[in-house]
């Protein structure tokens, strides 16, 4: 029998660390009594030798040997990329100098 490593697919929440991604993992589980759908997410510090993953990216990671004292999983691929607004630079209109009001009183 094949010794099969665990893969998990999760959203990238931090990369704030030099070659490690923190990934959010997010599974459905049944309540065994109630039967209700529960939303269970964990939370698994992944090795990225390239710091290509950003925060917002679907990514697939796989089990490996510890790489220190709470990394044991490094990113297979990033399935999919967070999607970036594209922004248009306009220049901004010329300002016109405001006309003071001038409100004499003459009494």
């Amino acid at each position: 029998m094949e010794n099969r490593r665990k893969v998990r697919t999760g959203k990238v929440v931090s990369d704030k660390m030099d070659k490690t991604v923190v990934v959010l993992v997010e599974t459905l589980r049944r309540h065994p009594l109630y039967k209700k759908v529960i939303r269970h997410t964990s939370k698994f510090k992944a090795h990225d030798e390239a710091n290509a993953c950003k925060v917002g990216d679907i990514v697939k990671i796989v089990e490996t040997r510890p790489l220190s004292k709470e990394k044991c999983w490094r990113v297979a691929e990033i399935i999919r990329r967070k999607e970036v607004a594209e922004v248009e630079l306009v220049e901004p209109a010329q300002i016109r100098p405001e006309v003071e009001d001038s409100d004499s009183t003459s009494d």
